[in-house]
C-alpha cells in the first residue's frame, strides 16, 4: 500500500473516532456531563484533601466546561477529516503537495494530542485531582487516545520510502 494512502487512512479514522465522540456527546449530553460535574466539583477524591479549594461545583460552569469540550473534539473531528482528505489528494501529487497534506495533517494531530494532555491528563487529571477517584476518572482513557493519536502523528511525520536508484520498487 501506498505510504500516503496509509497515512490518509490512519487520520480519517482518528477523524471518525472524534466525530462519533462528538456525536455521543451531543446526543447522549448527560452521561458524560456527570462525568464532568463529578471532576469539577471533586466530589469523589479522597477525603478530605487539601486541593478542595480547587473545586468548581457550579452548574453553568460544568455546562461551559463540557461544551467547550465538545467544540474541541468536534472541530478536531473537522480539520482531521480534512486532512485526511488532504493526504488522499496528495497521493497523486509532488512532493511539495504531500508535505503541504502532512504538515496540515501533524497540525491536526497536534490539536487533538492536546485535547487528551491538557484537557483531560493535566487539567481533570492533576488540577482537579481526577486520579485520585475510584470512579470518574478518565485518565486511562485519555492516555490511550493520546498514545494512539501520537504513534499516527509520528507515522504521519515520517517521511515515504522512496525506492533507490536503479533499485525498482517492491511488488
Amino acid at each position: 500500500m501506498n505510504e500516503i494512502i496509509a497515512k490518509a487512512l490512519l487520520v480519517g479514522a482518528v477523524a471518525l473516532y472524534m466525530g462519533i465522540v462528538t456525536f455521543n456527546n451531543i446526543t447522549d449530553y448527560g452521561s458524560n456531563l456527570a462525568f464532568v460535574q463529578h471532576v469539577l466539583s471533586m466530589d469523589t477524591t479522597f477525603p478530605g484533601n487539601r486541593l478542595m479549594w480547587r473545586a468548581l461545583p457550579s452548574a453553568p460552569v460544568h455546562h461551559a466546561f463540557y461544551a467547550g469540550i465538545m467544540a474541541w473534539e468536534g472541530a478536531t473531528a473537522l480539520a482531521l477529516a480534512w486532512a485526511s482528505v488532504r493526504l488522499w489528494r496528495a497521493r497523486l501529487g509532488d512532493a511539495a503537495a504531500r508535505a503541504r497534506a502532512k504538515s496540515f495533517a501533524a497540525c491536526a494531530l497536534v490539536a487533538n494530542l492536546l485535547l487528551w494532555f491538557l484537557a483531560f491528563l493535566t487539567v481533570g487529571g492533576e488540577w482537579f485531582a481526577m486520579w485520585q477517584s475510584q470512579v470518574w476518572n478518565g485518565q486511562t482513557a485519555a492516555f490511550r487516545m493520546f498514545a494512539c493519536v501520537g504513534i499516527v502523528l509520528l507515522y504521519v511525520r515520517m517521511p515515504e520510502d522512496a525506492p533507490e536508484a536503479g533499485v525498482p520498487p517492491p511488488r
